[in-house]
């Protein structure tokens, strides 16, 4: 539950303007999960998140990009056991399937673990394609992969 909520989390960031824990509580009861006021600041704070500035001048959730050592290979490792359900390598694509509404978390925490050899990544609702510079660095994600989701 904690992986899912965390990749919902990440999803609700990275499509809307959050300000406030409690709009944070209120998109996650939207999404059918209910929370408390002190998981979603544990939440905050393993995902390790900042409030950046936005044009309009108010303040958002982002991720923070910071590239410190910590606790991603566990959060992502987490997102992935919780929502990956498939994923197949042609070349140097990588094809990820996830449950529904959670493959923009799984390349959002991917795209925050700096990987290498990793060119871009693109989300739909429910696949993710991972580009990769070479067919070698897509088939060590795909390995690192295999071993996330176990």
């Amino acid at each position: 539950m904690k992986g899912t909520r965390q990749a919902e989390i990440l999803q609700i960031i990275a499509e809307q303007e959050i300000e406030t824990q409690e709009q944070l509580l209120e998109e996650l009861k939207k999404r059918g999960i209910l929370s408390t006021q002190a998981t979603i600041s544990r939440d905050i704070k393993e995902l390790r998140l900042v409030k950046e500035l936005t044009a309009a001048g108010s303040y958002k959730y982002a991720v923070s990009a910071r590239k410190e050592g910590g606790n991603e290979a566990g959060r992502l490792r987490n997102i992935f056991k919780e929502g990956v359900t498939s994923f197949e390598m042609a070349q140097n694509i990588i094809v990820v399937k996830t449950m529904p509404g959670l493959a923009s978390a799984a390349c959002a925490a991917l795209d925050g673990m700096g990987i290498s050899g990793m060119l871009g990544s693109l989300a739909g609702d429910d696949t993710a394609i991972l580009v990769m510079r070479t067919t070698e660095a897509a088939e060590t994600l795909c390995d690192e992969i295999h071993r996330m989701m176990r």
